[in-house]
């Protein structure tokens, strides 16, 4: 048992508001010098980019948790975390079935772009990912529950895209796993006491690790980490 170092909250190129050197290859680059040992590529209503996030990740010997940052008919954003690339993928039909009519619009909302480990331009994803889909935010978060992963609340304490933004407050049914929170000091009357999670939300290189999250567990793993949201078997969310 250690503690291993986390930002899990990464845009790739194919985020309409990603910086284009935001590849897969770059990403991982960075937080191997920025000493990382864990990330999470989650780019807007899509996982085109997770496999070949998997592939850099490991060789550069970092834990990648594959993601997806999904934007609910309310218009919140909910983080998902999955434990492998396929898992992601499956959310993503049910994601891409959802989306809002419309394509991108290169020129108001930014490049889509789908890259190889090469950081070879493979394609660009036309479908109006920045938009919102037509699944709730419950719905949203019983499809990830049903995937084995782990439904986190983005931003949380932004003015926008967050459910609290959105709806004004946290309906206390939704089954979230963390909160995610820019600034800690800033936790919502009643829910003191939830697992929070401060990550980059990064779009840019430089902004990668900007916020992280320190975990004791016993390995760089989404098992241990999904026992350390819940404070089980001695795994815990240090910060």
């Amino acid at each position: 048992m250690r503690e291993f170092t986390a930002d899990l909250h990464i845009h790739t190129c194919l985020s309409p508001c990603g910086d284009l050197d935001m590849t897969p290859k770059r990403i991982m680059k960075r937080a191997a010098e920025l000493g990382l040992d864990i990330i999470a590529i989650a780019d807007h209503n899509s996982a085109e980019n997770l496999e070949v996030a998997a592939e850099t990740a490991r060789a550069v010997g970092i834990c990648f948790i594959p993601a997806m940052e999904m934007t609910s008919r309310e218009e919140a954003h909910i983080l998902g975390l999955f434990e492998t690339v396929q898992d992601a993928l499956r959310m993503q039909e049910a994601i891409y079935e959802a989306l809002l009519p419309g394509e991108n619009d290169e020129r108001l909302w930014g490049e889509q772009v789908v890259v190889n480990a090469r950081d070879e331009v493979l394609g660009f994803n036309s479908k109006l990912l920045i938009g919102a889909t037509r699944l709730s935010l419950n719905e949203i978060i019983q499809k990830i529950h049903s995937l084995g992963g782990l439904a986190v609340a983005s931003h949380i304490d932004r003015g926008s895209f967050s459910i609290i933004s959105q709806l004004g407050f946290i309906p206390p049914d939704m089954e979230f796993d963390a909160f995610e929170i820019i600034n800690r000091n800033n936790k919502p009357a009643g829910f003191e006491d939830a697992c929070y999670l401060t990550n980059s939300d990064a779009h840019r290189l430089e902004d990668i690790g900007k916020r992280t999250n320190r975990f004791f567990m016993g390995a760089p793993s989404f098992s241990e980490l999904k026992l350390a949201l819940r404070a089980e078997g001695g795994r815990v969310v240090l910060n």
